[in-house]
């Protein structure tokens, strides 16, 4: 098992920025990924960016150069750094770990993102 524990949500101005951490215990094996997913009211959650346990990294296009994803394998923690924030960026962002060894994969509680117009 692998417990995630998120933290950094809040209400923020278009333009702001807010840093989201995700902290990973138990069960960690490498190679693994970890990620940042969102979910708008009545939209399908989706990924926001993704980091491996290598150090690579993916991020949705409407987040490229706004958004940076980074990670403390010491403190097996992974974070998101959001700037220029829009109000299309308001969701509930959800940390998620993938073990590649066999796919499980474990999902945070969720931080509310909000951002006024």
């Amino acid at each position: 098992q692998v417990q995630l524990v998120e933290s950094g949500g809040g209400l923020v101005q278009a333009g702001g920025s807010l840093r989201l951490s995700c902290a990973a215990s138990g069960r960690i094996f490498t190679p693994n990924v970890m990620a940042w997913y969102r979910q708008a009211p009545g939209k399908q959650r989706e990924l926001v960016a993704q980091i491996s346990s290598t150090g690579s990294t993916t991020y949705k296009d409407s987040v490229k150069g706004r958004f940076a994803i980074s990670r403390d394998k010491a403190k097996n923690t992974v974070y998101l750094e959001m700037n220029s924030l829009r109000p299309e960026d308001t969701a509930v962002y959800y940390c998620n770990f993938l073990r590649m060894l066999n796919y499980d994969q474990y999902w945070g509680q969720g931080t509310q993102v909000t951002v006024s117009s």
